[in-house]
């Protein structure tokens, strides 16, 4: 389009009168603008008369309707201007191609920035294993998922997938259930309990009988909930549209003033004239790039400050946030246990106690044998060797270090062997923490506990949202008393607890219904409808494909206090929006009284080229004012005084905790 409308300029004789050069004379000069630029018109302006007609028959007048009210004017006065059937002022063809050409820059600026996307329901199948090993007989085959059968029985060994939805007809394991649950810490399955499509055996085998296939599946519930969510979520009218309508009006509010006025005056022909450039003119390319600029330049800004904006809507809608609901598994936390605390019935033998422990879990891939040879590795000890390893589903480990014969366990192990757990025990177990014991020869020597760690910098970016007066939520899939010690370590206003994945999504419905707008952060498939539910959906660039298809902004990185960056760029490129359309209705505001012929009875009346000239620069105000967000500074918010610097006091009192009757489960 840029191709066919450099000759409609260049050949047209007003656009060669304003700049100062001179046109061949040959007769196929003059008829260069207006063939190539009824190509320009039905062509390039084809989008904008479909959107104008759209907006008629919707009654919603807009940017559209003004666009297409100024090409189809200038399209008409320019071809009865080249036909001499009016006055060759009205030779609009350079206007109306430029015009085109400009709208469908700012259209395609847009597009792009939106076009950076994914599928939240394609990536959910990712989930599901390639293959599922199938038992016909007394063989093993392996075949699709998609053509399980209930009453299928099918293997799943350590470390694979579970195929579809189903119950355990033999073995026992800890299924990680995390991606679908939110449930930090491997969950113990046995005979006759369900397991779900998407989660992992971790330490062992198991044979599973098949209950649910296809579209009644677990995941496949998710998956509609997302759908639903994304489908029902609300698409605010855009401030430019909104500008738009009222130009629209006012334009025509003109034009009818202008043709009256000067008729009345005896003046027909300049009555036409002048109508005409009032629509023409009513019509800035600055309007077509205001919005679209900022939305090119803040998402570039953001993309280099590890903040993806994927919807224009969600990041426009972030600084109306009231309230920020985090995902705790893998958000506030680092997903995966960590050795908090150790006791020893001889205080003097701590470090050989786990010493003993990471010996005997050196063997073992079980996450939590991970955490307690990570813990060890830290004292830069180096460990002695273990012998006879074996390990004993929901029970523990057990090997041969330098003799003695080594166990870590849980309570089934301490049942086992008829020894009774370490008095600490019970505190840690009501501050929802993981506890192992370490026996000796049979005796209990010690125990560990093991936390989903918090990560260090989810304590500043509550305190930082606390001094916005956003209040801060927490939903998880872990038990009360885990979330209850994560949020009175971080200082959370409300905890929503041990909450299915079909229930997350109500939670953020409900925050919706007591006058919150919701900003949902997470990472896992279990956030998905949570984060399409939300008024902006935020995902852990470091969680799953489906967290980030459903969400309109994506963190690359797994800080909490990125969220905070989020709200600057909210507010920053919201500001510049405003400004720059200003300045594009501004232009309006001025220039249209001036071609109607406010000032005419002082002898001023604004000729056509110098309206041009005026267009053309509000177009580059528009563009420099844009320009100015790339100095905008998104990185981390490490202190609260610096939140402080740059934050107006709020305008409601600070969140405060709410009652226990309304936390988790309520």
């Amino acid at each position: 389009m840029l191709l066919l409308g450099i000759p409609v300029v260049a050949f047209n004789p007003m656009f060669a009168d304003l700049v100062g050069y001179h046109l061949p004379h040959q007769t196929w000069v003059w008829w260069v603008s207006p063939v190539l630029g009824t190509v320009v018109y039905l062509w390039g302006g084809q989008p904008f008369l479909s959107g104008a007609l759209s907006e008629i028959r919707t009654r919603q007048p807009g940017m559209m309707l003004l666009i297409g009210l100024a090409i189809t004017v200038a399209f008409l006065a320019s071809w009865s201007a080249s036909l001499g059937l009016v006055d060759h002022q009205l030779n609009f063809w350079w206007e109306m191609a430029l015009l085109i050409v400009i709208m469908l820059l700012g259209h395609w600026i847009e597009m792009r920035s939106l076009a950076h996307t994914m599928s939240a329901l394609d990536s959910l199948a990712a989930l599901l294993p390639d293959e599922a090993e199938k038992i016909v007989g007394s063989d093993i085959v392996k075949v699709a998922p998609a053509e399980l059968r209930v009453g299928d029985t099918v293997i799943v060994r350590p470390g694979a997938s579970v195929p579809a939805d189903g119950t355990i007809v033999d073995g026992t394991a800890h299924m990680d259930e995390s991606m679908v649950t939110g449930e930090s810490k491997p969950v113990r399955r046995e005979t006759g309990e369900p397991v779900v499509a998407g989660t992992v055996a971790t330490d062992s085998g198991v044979r599973v009988e098949v209950t649910a296939v296809g579209d009644q599946t677990a995941l496949a519930g998710i998956q509609k909930l997302v759908a639903e969510a994304q489908a029902s979520t609300s698409r605010a009218q855009r401030i430019a549209d909104t500008a738009a309508a009222w130009l629209f009006w006012f334009a025509l509010a003109a034009a009818a003033v202008t043709a009256v006025t000067w008729a009345v005056l005896g003046m027909p022909d300049a009555a036409v004239v002048r109508t005409i450039t009032v629509l023409v003119i009513a019509c800035p390319h600055a309007l077509g790039l205001a919005i679209p600029l900022v939305v090119s330049i803040a998402t570039e800004r953001a993309a280099r400050g590890g903040v993806l904006v994927k919807d224009r809507l969600a990041l426009e809608s972030m600084r109306t946030v009231t309230a920020v609901l985090f995902d705790k598994t893998g958000t506030l936390t680092k997903g995966q246990p960590t050795l908090t605390a150790l006791a020893a019935v001889d205080e003097r033998y701590e470090a050989e106690v786990l010493a003993l422990a990471a010996a005997a879990e050196s063997d073992s891939e079980h996450p939590l044998a991970r955490a307690i040879v990570a813990a060890a590795a830290t004292g830069q000890r180096q460990l002695p060797r273990a012998t006879h390893f074996s390990s004993s589903p929901a029970v523990g480990v057990r090997a041969t270090v330098d003799g003695t014969v080594v166990e870590v366990g849980g309570p089934y192990l301490l049942e086992e062997r008829g020894v009774a757990e370490l008095p600490v025990a019970d505190q840690w177990r009501r501050e929802g923490a993981i506890i192992l014991h370490v026996l000796a020869d049979g005796e209990v020597i010690g125990a560990l506990r093991l936390d989903d760690e918090i990560r260090p910098e989810s304590r500043q970016a509550v305190d930082a949202l606390h001094i916005r007066g956003v209040q801060v939520v927490m939903i998880t899939g872990d038990a009360q008393a885990v979330a209850e010690t994560v949020a009175r370590d971080l200082g959370i206003d409300r905890v929503f607890a041990g909450v299915r994945p079909e229930h997350k999504a109500a939670k953020v419905a409900e925050l919706q219904d007591d006058g919150q707008k919701v900003a949902m952060v997470g990472d896992g498939v279990n956030d998905a409808p949570a984060l399409a539910q939300a008024d902006v959906g935020i995902a852990i660039g470091a969680g799953t494909d489906v967290a980030i298809g459903s969400a309109g902004v994506i963190l690359a990185s797994s800080d909490p206090r990125s969220v905070l960056s989020v709200f600057e760029l909210s507010r920053a490129s919201y500001r510049k929006m405003k400004q720059n359309l200003w300045w594009a209705a501004g232009y309006n505001i001025a220039a249209v009284p001036l071609a109607a012929g406010a000032l005419a009875p002082v002898g001023f009346v604004l000729p056509m080229s110098i309206g041009a000239l005026l267009m053309s620069a509000s177009t580059v105000v528009v563009a420099l004012n844009a320009q100015l967000l790339r100095r905008l500074d998104l990185a981390p918010q490490t202190s609260t005084s610096r939140i402080l610097k740059h934050t107006p006091a709020p305008q409601r009192p600070a969140p405060q905790p709410v009652p226990q009757s309304r936390r988790a489960g309520s």
